[in-house]
């Protein structure tokens, strides 16, 4: 079980050369990883363009009891899946269980899904008809962060649809991703999923490749500028979820202590690496004295900790050259705010940081202008709600943002006027398989989840019938 291979054309093998896999609580070495080179790229994406004919003349109701085979296989092995998890990535065991779960839904939430014909029009003279088929061969980009459920957000809609898919996690989490290629390789035909590890040498190979007909990436919005790109020569159909600086507004009207929890959750959950996270804080003047010790003294009780061991609330970041990067936030917001709980590395093996949260830091501070990945929260100040949504709409991104309030209505003229592609009152990532999710500006292109999500993966096409 501690032996790890690339699948492509329906068979587990070795790669061309290998790379480390390093548990970022111990920094230890935890497995070492099959690596492809180009020529196994290829193979890859000729095995998923064999397969693709045959599968897509499949009916879609058999594809989708294949996918229900696959949720269960993972459902069986749901233990090993998470704590493998948790080893790989540094979430605390709970979270990753919690995630192979939401994996698990992911799959039997698009099984579930249809792509029926859509009757258009329908007159003396014509019958209109609209039809959804499937692309070809995807690549499935998914970073560290959450390995199994971005995975699983792209593969199985592409493959409801008809497609086949190429899959290419990240070099630092790819172990659950080979895992599930196990799975693949006992439950799908040959070539329907093929799985292959780089050390990001070969994204552009893969993004750029003629017989890929649609990329679906989710990562840095830097990245996924270089995969735009990369598909412009072929036209390649594209998906971008991409990264979030986003923003929480509490109105003067809150309970402190009811809201100062749910806020912290948001700000750190997953060690704040997730798009989506709360980056940003705008309080209210009139509580945010309040506020900023409420949320100190809560971030000095979550107990950091290997992601193994029990009672632990927040584990590692996941890899050291993102631990450095947030290192390096931590020492902008010494420099220009107070700390108020945190601001530190742990001084021990492992990539931890202890949850900070940073008071009177200026709206040009790098902590506040970009996306920090970490448990690192900025508290800014505000005396005028149309000032705090300006200052929160000030920014590239446009994923994600909040608004905290009793008074409901209030909230929602709130919300309306932030530009984000999902903006959660009183709340913060709640997410669900059957709503779309999708970024504005510079966060995305493209929807995920929902029927919007499963339509991504096909082309429209028209059949005018003359009567």
């Amino acid at each position: 079980m501690n032996e790890f291979s690339l699948l492509s054309g329906g068979k587990l093998m070795r790669g061309a050369a290998t790379l480390e896999v390093i548990n970022p609580a111990t920094e230890e070495i935890l497995a070492t990883a099959p690596r492809a080179d180009h020529v196994q790229l290829d193979q890859a994406v000729a095995a998923a363009k064999a397969a693709f004919p045959a599968w897509a003349a499949t009916p879609l109701r058999e594809r989708a009891a294949l996918l229900v085979k696959l949720a269960d296989a993972l459902q069986t092995r749901h233990g090993e899946f998470a704590r493998l998890l948790t080893e790989e990535q540094g979430k605390p065991l709970p979270n990753a269980m919690g995630e192979i779960d939401r994996a698990v839904g992911m799959i039997r939430y698009f099984a579930s899904l249809d792509l029926p014909l859509k009757l258009l029009k329908e007159d003396a003279t014509q019958k209109v008809v609209q039809q959804r088929t499937p692309l070809g061969v995807v690549a499935a980009i998914t970073p560290w962060n959450f390995p199994m459920i971005l995975l699983m957000i792209k593969v199985a809609p592409a493959l409801l649809a008809g497609n086949t898919v190429v899959a290419k996690p990240a070099p630092t989490t790819p172990l659950t991703t080979l895992r599930f290629g196990e799975l693949c390789a006992e439950i799908l035909p040959a070539g329907v999923v093929n799985i292959i590890v780089d050390q990001n040498d070969l994204g552009g190979a893969l993004t750029s490749h003629l017989d890929v007909a649609k990329v679906a990436f989710t990562g840095s919005t830097a990245t996924g500028k270089k995969v735009m790109e990369s598909v412009a020569g072929t036209l390649k159909r594209l998906t971008l979820e991409l990264g979030g600086n986003d923003a929480a507004i509490v109105l003067d009207d809150v309970d402190p202590k009811e809201i100062a929890p749910k806020v912290l959750a948001g700000a750190t959950v997953n060690a704040g690496q997730l798009c989506m996270a709360i980056k940003r804080l705008y309080v209210h003047d009139s509580q945010y004295e309040e506020i900023c010790e409420e949320l100190g003294r809560l971030a000095r009780e979550i107990v950091v900790n290997d992601g193994l061991k029990q009672g632990t609330q927040m584990g590692p970041l996941q890899n050291k050259a993102h631990f450095e990067k947030v290192k390096g936030f931590l020492d902008d917001a010494k420099r220009n705010g107070t700390i108020v709980a945190g601001g530190e590395a742990f001084d021990r093996k492992g990539y931890f940081i202890t949850p900070t949260i940073v008071r009177d830091i200026p709206d040009d501070a790098r902590l506040v202008r970009e996306e920090q990945f970490g448990p690192v929260l900025p508290v800014l100040r505000y005396s005028e709600v149309d000032d705090a949504v300006a200052r929160a709409n000030d920014t590239d991104y446009g994923l994600g943002g909040s608004v905290w309030a009793k008074d409901l209505d209030r909230a929602f003229n709130v919300a309306a006027k932030i530009n984000s592609g999902t903006v959660w009152i009183n709340k913060h990532f709640d997410l669900s398989p059957d709503l779309p999710f999708s970024g504005a500006k510079q966060s995305g292109m493209g929807a995920e989840m929902g029927q919007e999500g499963l339509e991504q993966f096909t082309q429209i096409k028209i059949i005018n019938i003359a009567k």
